[in-house]
């Protein structure tokens, strides 16, 4: 199922595409998700949940798409882009995201009260969330770059 998901995300406008490594831009993608992260605190200090929850999940997202752009692969649509780094790297890498996302999407649409500590704990994940992909992406090796896409750029063939 997750295959034939991948394959479309390689169909669908603004889906994955596979570009050239681009270190400099993944470099760029970890510093605004550090910003990010920055702003979501500072929400959460004035009591903005509904800001914490929206910059909390784009930090991680900046930082799962560091990681694409440090293998070579683009792709504009959210829900791609966590599903390819989960096939590359294992869905526990991006669980965090996956709820995150959804958080994100409730805090925008559907008001709810007495969500602070929930958005906190939040605040907590995204943290490790970030870091983990930081040293993730400052360690890969141009063998591990090579081999991710190799893996993703062989949905973009069927």
């Amino acid at each position: 199922m997750e295959n034939k998901k991948l394959k479309w995300c390689f169909k669908v406008k603004g889906g994955l595409k596979i570009v050239e490594p681009n270190e400099r831009l993944s470099k760029s993608y970890l510093k605004q998700a550090k910003s990010s992260l920055l702003r979501a605190k500072k929400d959460f200090e004035d009591k903005d949940l509904l800001w914490t929850t929206v910059a909390v999940y784009y930090a991680e997202y900046y930082a799962l798409y560091s990681f694409l752009q440090r293998i070579g692969a683009k792709c504009e649509n959210h829900s791609c882009s966590i599903l390819a780094v989960g096939f590359l790297l294992g869905i526990e890498k991006t669980k965090t995201i996956n709820e995150h996302k959804d958080k994100r999407i409730d805090a925008q649409y559907y008001m709810k009260v007495d969500q602070e500590n929930k958005v906190k704990s939040m605040l907590i994940e995204a943290q490790h969330f970030i870091s983990n992909f930081d040293e993730l992406v400052s360690n890969l090796s141009e063998t591990e770059i090579k081999q991710h896409r190799d893996e993703i750029s062989s949905f973009s063939r069927l």
